[in-house]
């Protein structure tokens, strides 16, 4: 039986989790899915903040430090939107209706400022914001009768009128509609046509395909790929932003040292123990992301080291600041009293990916995007501190108010069309995964992206990934067909897509700017 529903979600974040508050709350049906459970994607993650106000000078200060951080390819209009409505629905949504609790004093909001940000005016919860506003998203979303969670389910394709139609007629019209998504459920190991009026992909981000990320293990570009083959138009897929300072330790997800964290006064290191950013830019340790990492990586290639350090000496009450910071250092075996902390660049936020205008819609009739996996224009060449989250709660309000507007125009998908969405089709005698050549397929990837399609790029690196990754893509093509389905193969195949797409577009642009540098 297929699972219906007036709106289908794909993916569990501060994007995904404010439609369905929204739509939950007025009343239609939403079938939200999750790869593993709830509170496990990059919302939970973050740690600095969420932009609000500055009473001294928003909303024309923040437009300006967006622009300053993005190069200005920045979409104004996208600009304006977030600086004007943004600070109102923090305000309505996460100060009101869900009362996160932001530090104060008092009854006072404390505002932080971190790297580019000229003035303060950033929300936070000491370095667990992300998890602090999830919490309560989660808990309010789950007492909605309307919407109906689905965790460990992975999506596997959207579906569409022209692509899955088994009726002539359907394929005969001039556009293409998004019917909803084949799923896999992992518990049960079968895929089933989840069919929806109107879909929403919020998958997040990508991180994941790079060797070192402080992304989620299933931040794999998920929503990127299924997009690019439904035919949606996508934007900006070379500018990935990587954070400046994670923690350097091992592990499959690096653990984020937050921006805020220098905001406070803390300051970066070479093995001499010397700051150096003053070398590389007037804003020095709170400079744009793009040029702390470029200068990070420079000492890190100067001194033949594999780290720089952070020094938190002028941090005041740092373990009362920074707690989960704090107890990660401890864990790792790190004294922060007496130590310095060893930091390394690492992947960290998409700033393009599918195109949407300002109501969240793509190019593709009745499929929406959110958050991460979408491109609204916002950040340009690169992302200003802490307006990820602002941009995930903005574009998922709005993309949910247009679809409750489309719902209620009752403009809905004929019957016989969705009848025609066929169950998936199985491969006949299907080989068993083969985990080794998995480990292997994934190694390639991450070394590739992380070597080639890094930090500092350049026409032959780039070259080298695209024809790499190209005959990596079409062995996996016939891999996935005629393999045994599995979750691990589904994230492999994305993976896969969502790195050669991404680096086909930093191999056109021969611009240097921001995210996408190239040292050529």
């Amino acid at each position: 039986m297929s699972p219906k529903s007036e709106v289908l979600i794909i993916g569990s974040g501060l994007a995904g989790l404010t439609a369905a508050l929204i739509l939950g709350k007025a009343g239609f049906t939403v079938n939200l899915l999750t790869e593993e459970d709830l509170g496990e994607g990059n919302s939970y993650l973050a740690q600095g903040g969420i932009v609000y106000k500055n009473p001294q000078g928003d909303p024309q200060s923040l437009e300006q430090d967006i622009f300053q951080a993005g190069c200005k390819l920045n979409y104004k209009k996208a600009v304006k939107l977030t600086a004007l409505q943004g600070p109102q629905l923090v305000e309505d949504i996460l100060l009101k209706q869900l009362d996160i609790p932001f530090a104060r004093e008092g009854k006072k909001l404390l505002l932080t400022k971190e790297g580019a940000h000229s003035l303060p005016r950033i929300l936070f919860c000491k370095d667990f914001t992300g998890k602090a506003i999830m919490d309560k998203l989660i808990q309010e979303v789950s007492k909605l009768e309307s919407v109906k969670i689905y965790p460990q389910h992975l999506a596997i394709d959207l579906l569409t009128s022209h692509h899955h139609s088994t009726r002539l007629e359907f394929k005969y019209h001039l556009e293409n509609q998004c019917l909803g998504a084949y799923v896999l459920d992992k518990k049960n190991k079968v895929v089933l046509p989840f069919l929806a009026e109107y879909t929403l992909l919020a998958t997040g981000g990508l991180g994941q395909i790079f060797l070192h990320s402080t992304n989620s293990l299933s931040s794999i570009g998920s929503g990127l790929s299924m997009a690019y083959r439904a035919g949606c138009r996508l934007l900006n897929l070379e500018y990935i932003q990587f954070h400046p300072t994670s923690l350097f330790h091992l592990a499959p997800r690096k653990f984020l040292i937050s921006e805020a964290v220098r905001g406070e006064g803390a300051f970066l290191v070479n093995h001499q123990g010397n700051p150096f950013m003053q070398e590389y830019h007037p804003q020095k340790d709170l400079a744009p992301r793009d040029i702390v990492t470029r200068a990070i990586w420079e000492e890190m290639l100067k001194h033949n080291q594999e780290h720089v350090f952070l020094n938190i000496s002028r941090v005041k009450n740092f373990p009362e600041r920074f707690p989960t910071i704090y107890q990660q250092c401890v864990q790792e075996g790190i004294q922060i009293q007496k130590e310095l902390i060893p930091v390394v660049p690492a992947a960290h936020y998409f700033c393009g990916g599918i195109l949407v205008n300002h109501q969240g819609q793509t190019t593709l009739k009745r499929l929406y995007a959110a958050g991460e996996c979408s491109c609204t224009g916002l950040h340009g060449a690169n992302r200003l501190a802490s307006t990820s989250l602002l941009e995930a709660l903005i574009w998922g309000y709005r993309s949910a108010r247009s679809i409750q507007k489309a719902l209620q125009g009752k403009t809905k998908l004929r019957k016989a069309l969705l009848a025609s969405i066929p169950d998936w089709e199985y491969p006949q005698n299907p080989e068993p995964t083969d985990p080794a050549l998995l480990k292997q397929d994934w190694s390639t990837i991450k070394h590739t992206m992380w070597n080639y399609v890094g930090i500092i790029r350049s026409k032959a690196r780039l070259k080298r990934a695209f024809e790499e990754l190209q005959l990596l893509n079409k062995r996996l093509h016939d891999f996935y067909r005629e393999t045994e389905l599995s979750a691990d193969l589904v994230k492999l195949y994305h993976a896969c897509q969502s790195a050669y797409i991404i680096t086909r577009a930093a191999l056109k642009n021969k611009t240097s700017q921001g995210c996408h540098f190239r040292k050529d």
